[in-house]
């Protein structure tokens, strides 16, 4: 009858305590003792290179809204959120986070965290309404004031030239990413947007996440422009997007200014030795260039893997020699958007290089379900690109995780579960750099909650809360997190 009214957990506290010969009350009166007391000098952090980037990223149709304002043209998912079903809460990015009104005030949450980097996107539709053709100078005028807002705040801009939001009128007009007409209108925008920004702009990324936006948006259907096409039309519109990238490359090349860095941001398939003997560590690198053949290692080595030609068979995309080298102009650092263990490998069997295993049901994941909690991937994707490609420069362009983000009694969001899952991969992360893997950079994702494309306001990835009704910014537990590790420039 003691422990009646008292729960487990409460039980269990006051049981820790006492072992440690601390009353209940002693524990909670109990000053926090100081870093040094508990040995955490600076010295013992996880501490990164001096020379490391911190910074967060957006995208411009995740935040911007205005989709109607100042000559901006519709791009594909403007059409597709309209279309019923296609948004798991019937929501569109029509105003989203407002940030083309609010940009200054996100500046301020940018400088609040300490980061000095920022990863944003430039909206293709808005600085060129049909696509190609004559350009909106509003549009970019519209950038320019962010930049200079940027520049003025002591953050550098990291510009991304395309993320997912093609203008419709390329889509009707050729197919979108169907058609290597698009591939071409691309790099003519790249070269335009280069010769106005890189004055202040020294670092552009060119496609983000071509995995994503080919399978999901031509395969599966679940993005914009949400076409289910056979595999050889998948694996044509996965080249004609390498094809931009490439041509896009030279584009900047052609019109950057003196000092202008370039390079893809791509979430490749990460693939990690289930344990790591060096006969899984091979195999786990085979992997990793093989599953990443239609993208990354075409675009590193020049050429389409024999492993990729073969497994095709007739679903092989149409190239020429000439696609290939534009494909493979040199670039001057790769992105990598890392948030997931895509495969765990071992060596494989009866002349097999690779063996990929199956995730049990009971593998731990975040609050969206395809999310699934492997730290060590932060490590490994890093480690096998510089390795296998002799990458000598790398951002992690992209990290982060949704959550469920309850807004506490007192107004407060104490989001742990986001800190716990940022610890541990950049635990993951410096033991690369302390290893000599060339990351230069890490981009938190993301500044603040925004449009989840078909997730809508669902899911909530953001350091700072939004409370979309009213457009308020509020910090979560997370920003003080992240703020720590910029101040401290490691792991705490």
């Amino acid at each position: 009858m003691l422990f009646n009214g008292l729960s487990r957990r409460r039980f269990a506290k006051l049981a820790a305590w006492s072992a440690l010969g601390i009353s209940a009350k002693s524990a909670k009166a109990a000053k926090s003792p100081s870093s040094a007391a508990i040995g955490l000098s600076k010295s013992r952090l996880a501490t990164f290179p001096s020379h490391f980037r911190w910074g967060t990223a957006t995208s411009a149709y995740q935040i911007e809204g205005a989709v109607n304002e100042d000559g901006r043209g519709p791009s594909i998912w403007d059409r597709f959120v309209h279309l019923k079903g296609k948004v798991i809460d019937q929501s569109t990015a029509d105003v989203a986070n407002d940030h083309y009104h609010r940009y200054k005030e996100d500046v301020q949450l940018i400088k609040q965290l300490g980061a000095k980097a920022y990863r944003f996107s430039i909206a293709w539709p808005r600085v060129f309404p049909e696509g190609t053709g004559a350009p909106n100078p509003k549009g970019l005028d519209f950038y320019n004031r962010l930049l200079d807002e940027l520049l003025a705040n002591g953050i550098e801009p990291f510009a991304t030239l395309y993320h997912w939001d093609l203008p419709q009128a390329l889509q009707d007009r050729y197919g979108g990413w169907r058609s290597r007409d698009t591939s071409r209108a691309f790099a003519d925008y790249a070269g335009y947007v280069t010769r106005h920004i890189s004055d202040r702009v020294k670092s552009i990324f060119t496609i983000n996440e071509c995995a994503r936006l080919v399978q999901a948006g031509f395969g599966t259907g679940i993005d914009a422009p949400g076409l289910t096409l056979p595999q050889k039309e998948i694996n044509q519109v996965r080249h004609h997007v390498a094809l931009g990238h490439g041509l896009a490359v030279q584009a900047v090349r052609a019109n950057g200014r003196h000092g202008t860095k370039v390079g893809p941001a791509e979430n490749i398939e990460v693939c990690i030795p289930a344990i790591e003997t060096p006969a899984n560590v091979r195999a786990a690198e085979i992997a990793t260039r093989e599953l990443n053949a239609g993208y990354l290692t075409a675009i590193l080595e020049g050429k389409y893997t024999d492993g990729f030609l073969a497994y095709a068979g007739a679903n092989a995309p149409k190239f020429t020699p000439e696609d290939l080298k534009a494909i493979s102009s040199p670039i001057d650092f790769v992105g990598l958007n890392v948030y997931v263990p895509n495969q765990y490998v071992v060596a494989g069997e009866n002349g097999n290089p690779f063996a990929l295993l199956p995730f049990a049901p009971t593998f731990p994941h975040m609050d969206s379900n395809w999310l699934r909690i492997g730290p060590e991937a932060m490590y490994w994707a890093p480690r096998h690109v510089a390795k296998l490609w002799n990458v000598k420069s790398i951002y992690i362009t992209e990290n982060g995780t949704s959550a469920a983000d309850e807004v506490g009694a007192d107004g407060k969001v104490y989001d742990i579960d986001r800190i716990m899952y940022l610890r541990n991969y950049l635990t993951q992360l410096h033991r690369a750099t302390s290893e000599g893997v060339p990351v230069q950079g890490y981009f938190v994702w993301s500044l603040m909650d925004n449009f989840e494309w078909s997730d809508g306001y669902e899911k909530r990835f953001g350091l700072y809360h939004v409370d979309f009704q009213t457009q308020r910014r509020t910090p979560k537990l997370s920003t003080s997190f992240y703020r720590e590790v910029i101040r401290r420039n490691a792991v705490v």
